[in-house]
């Protein structure tokens, strides 16, 4: 099969396009023909050198969408099956997305029932999971401020979107580096933008009822700052690239009555997930892809979306 293979740190251009073995079935696993995966930040990441745990080479990709190739689990994953996958451990433990074919355990296959096309289902698990997630920890209420940080990435859109669905009357504001993204956040939910300065928002005196962090440790503090008494901050990225806070002192940094949570999509169900997309079709959201490549060409879509001109969601259609 065709494979996208990480044999050394570098940038995108280290990323191999080559030939290898595909992968045969073993107890508890099953082989997945990939129709689509999303490009993650973490991924890039790991290319960079930056996952110390990652062993190469391998073959990154924390999320993938397909239909079972071979199982060993007739009744649950039947060959054909509709599927995702995320996280588990895949592209870091053992071989991920980045692939015509992905070996994957099967407490990490999730079946699904659903009408979006592979381009659309391609942009949901890691991403719209992450951004569904997060906004159930956030426990949204009607007329609520929420403040996205990190607006212009692909969770940050994928959060306005669904914000919008879960409740219509909540008010939903994005920080971006660059105010000339500002009618694209616009364009895709947002009810209004602040800047993002040198990891200090420029908010003035608003203050905000639920703030999504996906800058991450880097600005987690600052954050902390412009919520309201009673509401909730939710860390869930690590855009930044920052992964703690020096000296943390809840004490002085919460907000006395403010709430400080984090979300992982580690905590994924076929439950959870199966949610999410009843909610997507339901409200009929537009969830299709910011820019598409082909697996040749998966070192571009990461560079794409490692540059000043990314928005939204990357996908890669092998």
């Amino acid at each position: 099969m065709k494979a996208v293979v990480l044999t050394k740190p570098g940038d995108a251009s280290v990323l191999e396009y080559k030939d290898v073995a595909t992968p045969e079935i073993k107890p508890g696993w099953s082989l997945i023909k990939i129709k689509g995966f999303g490009i993650n930040r973490s991924e890039i990441f790991t290319r960079n050198g930056w996952s110390p745990s990652v062993k190469l080479p391998r073959i990154l990709g924390i999320e993938g969408v397909g239909e079972i190739a071979a199982t060993s689990d007739t009744k649950h994953l039947p060959k054909g099956q509709t599927v995702a996958t995320l996280m588990g451990g895949m592209g870091r433990a053992f071989d991920g997305s980045y692939a015509e074919y992905a070996l994957i355990p099967n407490n990490n296959i999730y079946p699904v029932t659903t009408h979006l096309s592979w381009p659309e289902l391609a942009a949901v698990p890691e991403t719209y999971f992450t951004a569904y997630g997060s906004l159930l920890n956030l426990k949204l209420q009607k007329n609520d401020m929420l403040l996205i940080r990190g607006a212009t990435s692909g969770v940050g859109v994928a959060a306005a979107k669904l914000a919008k669905a879960i409740d219509p009357s909540v008010k939903v504001y994005g920080t971006t580096r660059d105010l000339a993204k500002s009618d694209q956040l616009k364009a895709v939910g947002f009810d209004g933008v602040f800047e993002d300065k040198a990891n200090e928002l420029q908010v003035g005196d608003q203050r905000f009822d639920k703030i999504l962090e996906l800058i991450g440790p880097l600005t987690m503090i600052n954050s902390l700052s412009v919520v309201k008494p009673s509401g909730i901050v939710c860390v869930t990225g690590e855009l930044g690239g920052v992964w703690s806070v020096d000296d943390f002192d809840p004490i002085s940094a919460i907000p006395a009555g403010a709430y400080l949570t984090g979300f992982s999509s580690d905590s994924i169900t076929e439950e959870k997930f199966n949610d999410l997309l009843q909610l997507i079709e339901m409200h009929h959201l537009d969830i299709a892809p910011t820019k598409t490549f082909d697996l040749a060409h998966t070192g571009d879509a990461q560079a794409f979306l490692d540059s000043d001109h990314s928005f939204g969601k990357v996908v890669v259609l092998p």
